[in-house]
């Protein structure tokens, strides 16, 4: 209820990590998801991660720009079927550079261009350990995007995967940026709330697209 009665706002959660309530409108969303199922079909489209322990990551993703696999990038599908990594489209990049302008002002986006995307599909028993991205060479802000069901995204420190952390929920069309100071901060997804998706997107589950700067 308070969340309809009150706007929800920008948040800084740590030095340079901010939330960025309902930042693509509905439109934007549905274009996304609408790329989102085409990067998705094969060739090197939608697949499960397989760690090197012999697991496997309950989300399920695909790569643009470059093939993200535990823990390095290649240019091609080498922990799947091999085919090549689908390009990573200029709009995206801009999208990118502009979600860092308008959460951390404009000094962090005069870098390098956006040129890699992972795009994980959580359902509704998705979940993500705390990880940290940090198989980039480059250092410039990771930029998340979420469509679909709300989860709880935990956002630690960097310096181990345990307390302390905040718990964010993030909406469908929310924006998540961090670079900085906590740019190798560890994060995770513990949950997901099923059924909470704005019905006119369409989607059942979560997408949670995530820009990064290689630096390769």
């Amino acid at each position: 209820m308070d969340a309809e009665l009150f706007p929800r706002s920008r948040t800084e959660i740590a030095p340079g990590a901010v939330h960025v309530p309902d930042w693509l409108d509905g439109a934007r969303q549905r274009e996304l998801l609408a790329a989102c199922r085409e990067w998705a079909r094969p060739p090197a489209g939608l697949r499960t991660v397989r760690t090197p322990g012999g697991g496997t990551m309950t989300a399920r993703q695909v790569c643009l720009g470059q093939h993200w696999y535990p823990y390095a990038y290649a240019r091609t599908v080498v922990d799947g079927d091999g085919a090549p990594v689908k390009p990573f489209p200029d709009w995206l990049g801009e999208l990118g550079r502009r979600a860092v302008t308008d959460a951390l002002g404009p000094a962090p986006a005069t870098g390098a261009a956006y040129d890699i995307a992972l795009i994980n599909f959580y359902d509704a028993d998705a979940r993500m350990g705390m990880h940290r991205d940090s198989d980039e060479k480059s250092g410039a802000p990771v930029v998340s995007l979420s469509l679909g069901d709300t989860c709880v995204f935990r956002f630690g420190n960097t310096e181990t995967r345990a307390r302390p952390y905040t718990d964010v929920e993030l909406r469908s069309g929310d924006l998540f940026v961090f670079g900085g100071p906590s740019r190798l901060a560890y994060h995770g997804v513990p949950r997901v709330h099923p059924g909470t998706a704005p019905p006119e997107l369409g989607l059942t589950g979560r997408l949670n697209i995530t820009l990064r700067v290689s630096g390769l």
